[in-house]
């Protein structure tokens, strides 16, 4: 739908509130995302920033910018080094090994590609450039092969974090070193020891610290001054807050305009920790779990609010998505034997007035919601809801075969595409291959098999035709109670996931179908 767009408001914070956002050159977005440090597999906790700032991307260039977007890969650090030693694997090659599992983690997700993805090991020039800039600005200096940043010479630090200096810690991930002249000094170069990973430089062979590489790569790919810059809250301090004071102690013109951060994941209502045993990896989640539910239930929290992993939280997000690819496909198959009727090029032929509605909600909702600090809950929740169940109440009735309704489900169908696909939610599979894949993971969690299915449906369906009504309501509990649905569609039986059902509840097909399905035809019990 043609009209003006309107303006995105997004959080900074650096400066703790909302803002209109205004990029630095009209039309163009230079985006940084600080990437992962690839030494294991990625968790549920890099999932949440990285489809929150892949909707971002794909918001931002659905408004029409063009976004040159770039996240970075830490493929030599001392997690990186620490874990080769522990397999007996050389750390490039391992670093490089879970950047491709990365990479296949985001491809399920269906988070776009950015437009670069520079690593550490193929930007030392840059680093080692950036670093003897800021030394020759008075603002680091060499010990023994080191390099550290004199964090005295940066009289803003703190201002991201609102951090005191005198309160920060020394480090996140050393210890303190005696050699440095203020304790909250960090490093830029780590001189070389043996064994490890090295470069030469004018200060001795060695690595780049953690900070130095984003605030070389960003000013490679973007120059020292670009729109936003982005990542989890957890790299507030002390990541981006010496990034903030490096990047500007090696040019004075360096400047973010929007700092963004995504909230944290917890799982059953505790922080994620492998000792803890709440630890999952997104590839976990996935095995069980279709990865459009895993990125659907993500959206369905704000990013910058804390969102909590837990399975009763995941399943109703499985069982969303099966509900729009549902109903998806219904609408495809009703609308299949009119597509070509040569009658919908008629201009006499509109689309009706409550589809009109439905339409113009779905579309104003879906661009206010996102300009508005990329609020996706409502989007999901409220407005595409409503436009499922228009879908779902029109393809039954009988005036299908009026043109004008057949060209207000089109017109309907394509925007919800439009958001779903801004959401990063449209597979580009059919909707069928879809529901066949959501039925899959179902089958693997309920630990069943088609036929185990099918069996059992027909031994429901010969009890109730030996009226033992007990039995068969016990055989539809016990599927439901494992998240497989059945219902009784005209003499047929069909099967569905479900969320798993409590076996005393389960009696009823209904209670575990969306609202806008249980229309059919569907008998709560056998009785």
């Amino acid at each position: 739908m043609a009209g003006k767009k309107p303006e995105l408001q997004l959080y900074n914070s650096m400066t703790k509130e909302k803002e209109v956002f205004k990029p630095i050159v009209e039309g163009k977005v230079g985006m940084y995302i600080c990437g992962v440090t690839s030494y294991d597999l990625s968790h549920i906790g890099h999932a949440r920033a990285y489809v929150a700032f892949d909707v971002l991307y794909r918001y931002l260039t659905y408004l029409g910018y063009d976004v040159s977007y770039v996240r970075n890969f830490t493929d030599v650090d001392d997690k990186i080094i620490r874990r080769a030693n522990e397999v007996g694997e050389d750390p490039i090659a391992l670093s490089g090994r879970f950047c491709q599992e990365f990479l296949n983690d985001m491809a399920d997700l269906q988070c776009l590609l950015p437009t670069n993805q520079p690593r550490v090991t193929d930007h030392m020039e840059q680093i080692k450039d950036m670093i003897s800039k800021i030394i020759s600005n008075g603002c680091a200096y060499p010990v023994d092969g080191d390099v550290y940043f004199s964090v005295d010479s940066f009289p803003n630090y703190g201002r991201l974090s609102g951090r005191k200096l005198e309160d920060n810690r020394a480090g996140e991930r050393v210890a303190v070193d005696t050699r440095k002249k203020n304790p909250a000094d960090f490093a830029l170069w780590k001189s070389a020891k043996p064994g490890e990973p090295q470069w030469d430089s004018p200060w001795g062979p060695g690595r780049p610290g953690w900070h130095i590489e984003c605030s070389a790569m960003s000013a490679h790919y973007l120059t020292h001054a670009f729109d936003i810059h982005g990542g989890g809250m957890d790299l507030i301090f002390p990541h981006h807050e010496n990034e903030i004071a490096q990047s500007c102690a090696a040019c004075s013109e360096s400047k973010v305009n929007y700092w963004i951060h995504n909230g944290f994941v917890t799982a059953n209502d505790e922080k994620m920790s492998k000792s803890v045993g709440n630890f999952f990896t997104i590839r976990e989640v996935t095995k069980l779990y279709h990865p459009l539910a895993l990125r659907h239930f993500l959206l369905g929290t704000h990013y910058r609010s804390p969102v909590n992993y837990s399975i009763s939280q995941i399943e109703i997000a499985s069982e969303a998505v099966f509900y729009i690819y549902q109903t998806l496909k219904d609408c495809e198959d009703a609308l299949s034997a009119f597509r070509e009727d040569a009658g919908l090029n008629n201009p006499k032929v509109r689309v009706s007035p409550a589809a009109q509605e439905c339409i113009s909600k779905l579309h104003n909702d879906f661009e206010t919601k996102l300009a508005d600090d990329l609020h996706t809950p409502t989007i999901l929740n409220s407005s595409l809801q409503e436009a499922f169940k228009y879908i779902n109440t029109s393809k039954k009735q009988q005036k299908l075969q009026q043109l004008s309704t057949v060209k207000s489900l089109i017109d309907l169908e394509i925007e919800i595409k439009q958001v779903l696909s801004t959401l990063g939610l449209l597979s580009s599979l059919t909707y069928a291959e879809v529901l066949e894949q959501l039925k899959d993971k179902a089958l693997r969690r309920a630990e069943l098999t088609e036929e185990d299915i099918l069996q059992s449906i027909e031994e429901r369906t010969l009890a109730r035709k030996n009226k033992e009504f007990s039995r068969s309501d016990q055989i539809r509990s016990d599927l439901a109670a494992k998240g497989i649905a059945l219902m009784d569609v005209g003499n047929s039986t069909i099967w569905r996931p479900c969320v798993p059902a409590q076996p005393e509840s389960a009696q009823a097909d209904t209670k575990n179908v969306p609202p806008a399905e249980k229309g059919q035809s569907a008998k709560p019990t056998d009785k």
